[in-house]
């Protein structure tokens, strides 16, 4: 129950950060067309807002009409909502196309849409048990501090790497102290392929002092914090995936002057919404008996053909172009993209 209490939290809290960035232009009903008096500012119009404050002509005075309001305001559930989601998910190329163009006030608009579908994808990992492991060993990077063997010699190479770090870059004593590590690590080695301890290296440092006593030093002492740390920030810098994909995009088209950099950004925003509602879709399906296996073939085949469909009608593109555009764009996402962004939240959580 708290995983579904806390999901409705999180799905309310992007609705609300997607209303905030939503324009209301689009978003008129009923009620049209009357001459009427503004009762905010006394300025006479005719339509469903005030051309002088903004707003509406039509004024409720009901329940009905604050629970709109409430459902309205946290997940806009009105006509630009259902124009948008279907054309997100089956024509993606003709909704960035035609926003890019100018229809902006009858879809909602790409940031919206990402905050909204972003934050919904993890209230329902939330609600669907997804998550991080919370039982990690505090010494899953390290070894087995009840063999005291091992435990001495983990302690001679940490006074040794410690050392090292504290000495110039070309004193000879580094050298001396390189070929110590390799022996005891060695010897740890053996220790642990003989059954007395963990057979896991504990050498994890990279010379570069702020990281490892920070980010390093930090994910070896609690790897379950740190692993909580990293999914809770990976949706509050979750759009740090949009200026991250934006220069990989913008190169596929460097050659085409047409296309400028909003458009890019358009185009990935889009995406990464739809890349959320798919995964929202492929936790649903998971909690079925035997629903994994169809996850799985749904993103597999699910990723590039929408990315496809995207790339080849938001751009004009043959299918020629639009598949090698896809291939790029699929191995700079995967191997570039996503390892920056990890790497970006995990060393967030360190501070």
């Amino acid at each position: 129950m708290s995983g579904f209490g806390d999901g409705i939290g999180t799905v309310i809290e992007g609705g609300l950060l997607s209303r905030a960035v939503e324009p209301g232009a689009g978003e008129a009903s009923g009620h049209a067309g009357s001459h009427v008096t503004c009762a905010n500012c006394g300025t006479e119009f005719t339509g469903h807002f005030c051309p002088n404050c903004g707003q509406k002509a039509h004024i409720h005075r009901s329940l009905a009409a604050i629970g709109h309001d409430i459902m309205h305001g946290v997940l806009h559930l009105d006509g630009k909502l259902w124009e948008t989601l279907p054309l997100l998910t089956f024509k993606p190329g003709d909704l960035t196309r035609r926003y890019i163009a100018g229809e902006r006030a009858k879809f909602v608009s790409p940031m919206s849409m990402f905050l909204f579908t972003v934050f919904a994808m993890f209230a329902v990992f939330q609600m669907v048990g997804i998550g991080t492991p919370s039982d990690l060993s505090n010494d899953l990077f390290g070894a087995d501090k009840d063999d005291p063997f091992r435990s001495q010699v983990i302690e001679q190479i940490n006074t040794l790497e410690k050392e090292r770090l504290a000495l110039p870059a070309q004193s000879p004593r580094r050298t001396e102290i390189d070929n110590q590590l390799k022996g005891l690590n060695y010897v740890l080695t053996k220790a642990g392929s003989d059954g007395s301890g963990s057979d896991s290296s504990v050498s994890m440092t990279t010379g570069i002092d702020w990281l490892d006593k920070g980010l390093i030093a930090k994910w070896k002492k609690n790897p379950s914090l740190m692993l909580y740390k990293l999914q809770s920030n990976g949706y509050k810098f979750s759009w740090l995936l949009i200026p991250l994909s934006i220069p990989f995009v913008w190169l596929m088209f460097a050659w085409r002057r047409q296309y400028k950099a909003y458009d890019h950004a358009v185009f990935v925003t889009y995406s990464l919404s739809f890349m959320s509602l798919l995964f929202i879709v492929m936790s649903i399906l998971s909690t079925v008996p035997g629903g994994g296996a169809w996850a799985a073939l749904l993103f597999l085949f699910g990723v590039p053909l929408h990315l496809y469909k995207q790339l080849r009608h938001a751009y004009g593109l043959s299918r020629f172009s639009a598949f090698w555009r896809l291939c790029v764009l699929l191995f700079f996402s995967m191997q570039i993209v996503l390892t920056l962004f990890l790497l970006i939240v995990g060393a967030l959580g360190a501070f």
